[in-house]
């Protein structure tokens, strides 16, 4: 293998190799009289050994078999070779970095792209001990109850709470407000809800309001689409507000941690509805994107950061910003980032700020683990849930589960979509990266507009396979759980588990895209014997929001109870792996629709 030019190791590679600019190694024996791949040398140009493919298989890409690692390519067992080059922009190590194959410059910190650090060496990153002995004291508490709300009796408290389910924890709780005008919150925030269309709070957002405003942690528990986004965003522009302003050097005043780049960037959209008006500006700091653009905004300050925990660890190792001015900690979709495997960088974050901030925790679900981590982190909390805290569905969705075999499942999709499909925004949830790309090719074949986004798709293919979706031109997308939590798009007509997940926690999420902010929805999912072992949760979760609960499912619960069958989902997909960023639209989005268009 040519030990200066590692494009020669890639034998799909297709890019002219030119001496100009590389280091011309010593001609030696054999070498001297080949030139690149054996054809004569041209007059005046030395000479390249010839070119030796490595034995076995080429390893390129990280779901190859080989992981690029601080300038090095690992491979699974352990073994790495120093590389000067990153494939796709992605790889290389801290220094200037190389140009990628994709034409986009690589080199880890170095390159411009600079892709995220591998959740291994971001275990291993050691952030600087912060010092917390001479804290300057700050304010937190700005609620002010409004007359209306301090009239309410104990009776007409508990009477609102049942009625919207709410369900309260904790001492000194303030009561519910009903309208927005009776949070005190600043008129620009009440006309840019009044634009918005908004009619009254929703019950997370009437409840989680007061409690965090009076300054104290907050645990807030609702199902997806029920407004929490705003009942933490909300809070934060008020305590903004009432800070000392940044100075030259100062981090943020308010993190909020998400767990993927969609979601964090549909949180600073909303931050920026808002905060563009009181001139508190935001950031949103996630992986697999530009570093550029990132850094100049931490560098010039902003009062908000919303992050994606790696690469907010990056930024801070890297010292582009620090969290000494935090003192509003939101962890938006907790349970989800325990799930990814995020809490040693959550717990490496945290301890980086000062321990009398104010931290809220908002969550679909309550599973031990974040209860746990919760316990650990939050101080005299208040805890509200909306509903149940065991695993509930939203009932506005109508879900219609069908016992399936394997091979049936594709024939079953087409009839469904003839059936549903009249323009409306369809999303299709598939267990595996490489699953949601043969159905998205078989369907762009048959004639129908798909598109599919998973973790292994570049930033820029996947916002524009977002806007595509959102807009109508492509109203069928596939996804992975990538896009179960925070995807927030208006109108999708329905869900389909075409694979069921290997969660019922993410069950839950994925068909909490649809039915949204009062609207209805419909679910279809698609169950085979391989996913028994989840039927009796699912008919639990079928029966307590009033659904029908079909005899084949039935039957496929008694017969789990006998004997317990694998999962048969395949390994979930977390978006690390693969081949992304290759080129700006890749693989399955590239095939031609065909020519007998269905729709």
């Amino acid at each position: 293998m040519n030990p200066v030019d590692p494009r020669y190791g890639d034998p799909a590679s297709y890019r002219d190799r030119r001496s100009g600019g590389l280091a011309i190694p010593p001609m030696t024996g054999s070498a001297a009289g080949g030139y690149g791949q054996g054809a004569p040398a041209p007059a005046g140009f030395a000479s390249y050994p010839p070119f030796q493919p490595p034995a076995g298989r080429f390893d390129v890409g990280r779901d190859g078999g080989g992981r690029m690692v601080n300038g090095h390519v690992r491979d699974r067992g352990g073994h790495s070779d120093h590389v000067g080059r990153g494939f796709g922009g992605r790889g290389g190590g801290r220094g200037a970095g190389g140009r990628g194959f994709d034409g986009s410059r690589g080199g880890g910190r170095g390159g411009r792209h600079g892709g995220p650090l591998p959740r291994g060496d971001l275990d291993n990153v050691s952030l600087p001990r912060q010092d917390f002995r001479h804290l300057v004291p700050f304010e937190k508490n700005f609620y002010v109850e409004s007359p209306a709300v301090r009239a309410m009796s104990e009776h007409e408290v508990m009477t609102y709470r049942s009625r919207r389910d709410i369900t309260v924890e904790g001492h000194d709780i303030p009561k519910p407000i009903r309208m927005f005008h009776e949070a005190n919150f600043p008129d620009y925030c009440l006309e840019v809800i009044a634009k918005l269309g908004f009619v009254e709070p929703t019950p997370i957002q009437s409840q989680g309001w007061p409690m965090a405003l009076k300054g104290r942690d907050l645990i807030g528990i609702a199902e997806t689409g029920s407004g929490k986004t705003l009942a933490y965003l909300l809070p934060a522009l008020v305590h903004v507000s009432a800070q000392p302003r940044l100075v030259q050097g100062d981090g943020p005043i308010v993190l909020v941690l998400a767990p993927t780049r969609e979601l964090a960037m549909q949180i600073q959209q909303e931050a920026l509805k808002f905060g563009s008006h009181a001139n508190i500006r935001s950031t949103c700091i996630y992986g697999g994107a530009p570093k550029g653009p990132q850094i100049r905004d931490l560098k010039r300050g902003v009062e908000i950061v919303i992050a994606t925990p790696g690469r907010l660890i990056d930024m801070l190792e890297a010292q582009n910003t620090n969290l000494q001015r935090v003192t509003y900690l939101v962890l938006d979709e907790a349970d989800r980032m325990l799930d990814m495997g995020f809490e040693p960088q959550i717990r490496k974050i945290i301890g980086q700020i000062r321990p009398d901030r104010q931290t809220l925790y908002w969550s679909a679900t309550w599973p031990r683990e974040v209860e746990t981590l919760a316990r650990q982190f939050l101080r005299n909390a208040y805890k509200v849930i909306i509903g149940s805290p065991d695993l509930k569905a939203n009932q506005s969705i109508n879900q219609v589960v069908e016992v399936v075999r394997e091979v049936e499942k594709y024939h079953r999709l087409i009839r469904l979509l003839n059936e549903v499909m009249d323009g409306s925004r369809i999303l299709i949830f598939m267990e595996t990266k490489k699953g949601c790309d043969q159905v998205t090719k078989q369907l762009r074949m048959d004639g129908w507009p798909a598109l599919s986004i998973h973790g292994d798709k570049n930033q820029a293919e996947r916002d524009w396979v977002l806007s595509e979706f959102k807009s109508g031109r492509s109203p069928v997308m596939t996804a992975t759980d990538v896009a179960a939590r925070g995807l927030d798009v208006k109108d999708i007509k329905c869900v389909i588990n075409y694979d069921f997940p290997t969660s019922l926690e993410d069950y839950i999420h994925r068909i909490g895209r649809t039915g949204r902010a009062g609207a209805r929805g419909t679910a279809y999912t698609f169950l085979t014997d391989s996913n028994a072992k989840f039927a009796r949760e699912l008919i639990k979760i079928l029966q307590e929001a009033g659904q029908v609960v079909s005899p084949a499912l039935s039957n496929l619960a008694r017969s789990s109870a006998a004997s317990r069958g694998g999962s048969g989902g395949g390994f979930r997909s977390r978006g690390r792996g693969g081949y992304g960023s290759r080129s700006l639209i890749s693989g399955s989005n590239t095939v031609p629709v065909g020519g007998r268009r269905p729709w």
